[in-house]
């Protein structure tokens, strides 16, 4: 699913995970796998050893099925069935995907357009990925644009269309906080207490580790080498999602194009920021707002940000200069 979540498989690190102290009670069970296109963790904590193990098994079988529904590039999925009927006619969608393509016309409304799942032509027209890239010309630019917007993007009674043909809906910038909440309701749904469930960058917890401490969790240097930790953070139960403009680029004439595409310019994002970590109570909300934040730059990110309550956030600019919310500070860990 990578080419739709646009995320490379670089993983916050989880300290909390193993280390020097480390009780039996705090020794979780981890499965480690490819999906979505990146390398997944799922660690939990407490019950037995077999039956944790099993239910990991489960656990990724769920990820794979809402994978199966979301991502634009598996054949007959919601996502690509609903592009090849572009313009034509309406098409049933599954419960999760209507759910999730809700949440992405709200996100659309709150940042103002900036948020925007039918930029899918802009991505598919750059192609960024791996260090290769298609830099656009004006032609193919003024052709792909009146195909951006979530106007033309309808959700009603468990169907879905888009009303131009040639529009797409591509979940990059949601799609793996969603099935990150997804993983949480089924995990607590079988009396799972302390989890850590790890998406790449989108990082979600259930409660803390089981002798009542934090989990801590790095965030990632965006100038630094991978798995470089910037920040360390403290928290229970809370999601914690990073993006940035570092982790998918290619070079053209000697300047580099991101993934984050502007839905109103048809090119990647200009606003200055190299990162933007998000801590809040759940991951697609954390998924939307760091793309939604690197769109807005700095002042207007974190206005959003200070303007939804329970929802923090730190913004990295490509000159090192950062902007904390608030309240961001208090899950900076001792």
């Amino acid at each position: 699913m990578k080419r739709i979540l646009y995320f490379v498989p670089v993983l916050l690190l989880l300290l909390s995970v193993s280390g020097c102290g480390e009780t039996a009670q705090n020794q979780g069970v981890t499965r480690t796998s490819y999906m979505l296109d990146t390398v997944i963790n799922i660690t939990l904590y407490g019950g037995e050893e077999a039956n944790n193990e099993e239910l990991l098994t489960q656990t990724m079988e769920e990820i794979n099925r809402l994978e199966n529904l979301l991502s634009v590039e598996r054949a007959g999925s919601d996502l690509d069935r609903l592009a090849k009927a572009a313009g034509l006619d309406w098409v049933e969608i599954s419960p999760e995907c209507e759910e999730v393509l809700t949440k992405a016309k709200e996100y659309w409304t709150l940042s103002g357009g900036y948020f925007d799942v039918t930029t899918g032509p802009l991505i598919d027209l750059w192609n960024i990925r791996d260090g290769t890239g298609h830099y656009p010309t004006e032609e193919e630019l003024s052709n792909t644009m009146p195909l951006v917007s979530s106007e033309w993007l309808l959700v009603e009674d468990g169907r879905a269309f888009l009303s131009h043909q040639g529009m797409k809906a591509n979940l990059g910038a949601i799609a793996k906080g969603y099935i990150a909440d997804k993983v949480k309701e089924f995990l607590l749904e079988r009396g799972v207490e302390h989890a850590i469930i790890d998406l790449g960058r989108n990082i979600l917890l259930i409660n803390g580790r089981p002798d009542g401490t934090n989990f801590r969790i790095g965030v990632q240097d965006p100038f630094d080498t991978e798995g470089s930790a910037r920040y360390v953070l403290s928290a229970t139960g809370k999601s914690v999602v990073t993006a940035g403009v570092y982790e998918r680029y290619f070079m053209y004439e000697g300047v580099r194009y991101h993934h984050i595409m502007d839905p109103f310019t048809g090119f990647p994002a200009n606003r200055g920021l190299a990162s933007v970590t998000i801590v809040s109570d759940n991951s697609a909300q954390g998924d939307a707002l760091t793309t939604t934040c690197l769109l807005l730059g700095p002042e207007d990110g974190l206005a959003l940000v200070e303007s939804i309550p329970g929802v923090e956030g730190l913004f990295i600019g490509e000159d090192g200069e950062e902007w904390f919310s608030s309240g961001f500070e208090a899950y900076l860990a001792e």
